[in-house]
């Protein structure tokens, strides 16, 4: 919760930074520090793969609403600002929801059958050079468990489509947050520790290799397979940072409330190493 954790030798993108309200920003930046450095500990590694120049996405996990400024103020104070998708009541909250939409929210409003629209100005953000945040769960987990629970396929098709766009793949990131939900925010001392991991670039080149061929948008396939990839991947790097294996009966299904077996073989995992 400070500028350049990863060192003095990073450099800011000072035009992105220009580009988006840089006194709103920084406002709500010193207010988020001031809050978490009162309520938590907050620690993370890899946020030295956060990229200085250039589009990339941040898929996050979405815990309780406390979460939420994990990674955004991390990649704030890495020098970056993304633009990020999130549902459209966070403008409506006092007092920062204003602040939401200065420092780059783009308001979501969850089903209004605008899936394709919101697409679009996502894969547009990414297209004219600039990094987008998303939570693909698309609201706070509801796995008693809390686990990262079933995603939407929008992350998929937003990350082929804008690599197809740009002839080249676009960054992909996990970040995975723990520990926001035993925050006693009446009484929160001792603090407690909130831990992200900035994950590694999840790779999906291969999905790419006939993309001049797609037509006019990704194949359902591809869109599919890189989902599950997604989801895979946040809950192992979740498995590592809680000490646990992931649930022998799968995953949890927002649409039937209910726990899934993984597709084919994909699952379930133990814990996996996490660079």
């Amino acid at each position: 919760m400070h500028d350049f954790p990863t060192g003095p030798d990073r450099k800011a993108k000072v035009e992105e930074i220009n580009a988006q309200n840089p006194k709103a920003t920084k406002r709500l930046l010193t207010g988020v520090d001031v809050v978490f450095n009162a309520s938590c500990k907050t620690l993370a590694w890899g946020l030295d793969r956060v990229p200085e120049d250039g589009p990339f996405i941040t898929a996050a996990s979405h815990v309780t609403m406390f979460d939420v400024f994990v990674p955004m103020a991390s990649l704030f104070h890495m020098g970056r600002r993304p633009r990020y998708m999130a549902k459209a009541e966070m403008a409506k909250w006092p007092l920062i929801g204003k602040w939401f939409q200065l420092v780059g929210m783009q308001p979501v409003q969850r089903h209004s059958g605008k899936a394709k629209q919101i697409e679009e100005t996502s894969i547009d953000i990414l297209t004219s050079g600039r990094p987008l945040t998303v939570w693909p769960e698309g609201t706070v987990t509801r796995d008693p468990k809390k686990w990262v629970m079933s995603i939407k396929e929008g992350v998929a098709y937003i990350a082929l489509e804008s690599s197809r766009r740009l002839g080249h793949q676009v960054p992909l990131y996990p970040a995975v947050t723990w520990g926001a939900a035993s925050i006693n925010h009446w009484w929160p001392w001792p603090r407690k520790n909130v831990v992200m991991c900035y994950d590694r670039q999840l790779d999906y080149s291969d999905l790419l290799v006939d993309m001049d061929s797609w037509g006019e948008e990704p194949p359902a396939e591809a869109v599919n397979e890189l989902m599950w990839r997604v989801l895979k991947r946040m809950n192992t790097v979740l498995a590592e940072i809680r000490g646990e294996r992931f649930p022998a009966e799968g995953y949890w299904d927002y649409r039937s409330m209910s726990r899934k077996p993984w597709p084919g073989a994909g699952g379930p995992f133990p814990a996996g190493e996490v660079e």
